[in-house]
């Protein structure tokens, strides 16, 4: 479970209610793995993969504009980052995650997390200073 801290704001509103986004979705990977009465999980975390795909893909438009509008100098390594994120998203295999599914659900929920956590406090923090 991860939780939102304020060493993670950027002061950039809507960028960091987009960022709490994330973190929920982060969340919710974390509630499916932990529930037991979840005998199948696989429709949960292909739901979870599409909402984590679907949204990021929105969130990366959205910073990406902003970083335009700023004339922000690294703008397209941080694109490359963002590509690379959704990249490894979509390559997910959804059949090895059917076989074992709390352990890629642990490894899918590390990732963002961990991604999550490193992108905003090294990247996305260094748009606004």
């Amino acid at each position: 479970m991860i939780k939102w801290k304020e060493e993670y704001s950027m002061g950039v509103e809507h960028i960091d209610n987009q960022h709490k986004h994330l973190v929920d979705i982060a969340n919710k990977a974390y509630e499916v793995l932990k529930n037991d009465l979840y005998i199948d999980k696989y429709d949960k975390i292909v739901e979870i993969l599409k909402e984590l795909e679907d949204y990021t893909v929105y969130h990366f438009n959205s910073e990406e504009e902003y970083m335009k509008e700023i004339g922000y100098e690294g703008y397209f390594l941080h694109k490359i980052e963002h590509k690379q994120f959704i990249d490894k998203v979509k390559s997910i295999d959804l059949n090895k995650v059917d076989v074992e599914q709390d352990k890629h659900l642990l490894d899918i929920l590390n990732f963002i997390v961990d991604w999550l956590v490193k992108h905003i406090l090294e990247k996305d923090k260094a748009i606004v200073k």
